[in-house]
């Protein structure tokens, strides 16, 4: 299995963010995955870090754009279109948000989003790659419904979830889950 994971980083934070969680897993996976981290395209308004768009308060309309813009980046990486297949998309907090909504209209092995939420204008296509939600019951940032939302919204066959608790935070005990759902999405039959 030779897959690929793509990491997008949540508001304020950079494609640096990630990183050791991805190197984390593909050391856990015998060095199987190839390891991109994308950085959003925009700074963010308050200090420093960057954003997928802006967020405080909530630009929705501009939401559109950044979901293609992405699906554009996903598209130009190596591979191709072709490659999507064996790609992995992890998201986290609005990189989860972006994760859900561009990683479920292209033809991904799976979409993870942890403590991501659904964007107002949401609706994911009726198929749609294998789906894993994760997220902390106690989060202030993100409360734990949204995640409740985006599992109502997607097919119950291809969403599955991992509540931990712990605030809004990836942690050390969402490891295994994480690895579990890659495997196996990348290890399906075409």
């Amino acid at each position: 299995m030779k897959g690929r994971l793509v990491l997008l980083h949540g508001w304020g934070a950079d494609g640096d963010d990630l990183r050791p969680l991805g190197n984390a897993l593909n050391a856990r996976m015998a060095s199987t995955l190839e390891v991109v981290s994308l950085e959003a395209p925009t700074l963010q308004a308050q200090g420093s870090g960057r954003q997928w768009y802006g967020l405080f308060p909530a630009d929705w309309d501009a939401v559109p754009a950044a979901v293609s813009q992405l699906q554009q980046r996903l598209l130009g990486l190596q591979g191709g279109e072709a490659a999507l297949k064996n790609t992995v998309l992890f998201g986290f907090s609005q990189g989860g948000a972006m994760a859900i909504h561009a990683g479920c209209q292209l033809p991904l092995a799976g979409v993870i989003s942890c403590s991501g939420y659904p964007h107002p204008i949401w609706n994911p296509p009726s198929e749609h790659p294998p789906v894993l939600l994760l997220h902390g019951t106690e989060d202030a940032v993100v409360p734990f419904e949204a995640m409740e939302q985006l599992q109502e919204k997607l097919d119950s066959e291809l969403c599955s979830t991992h509540s931990f608790r712990n605030g809004h935070t990836i942690p050390e005990e969402t490891m295994q889950p994480i690895q579990n759902f890659i495997r196996s999405v990348l290890t399906k039959p075409l």
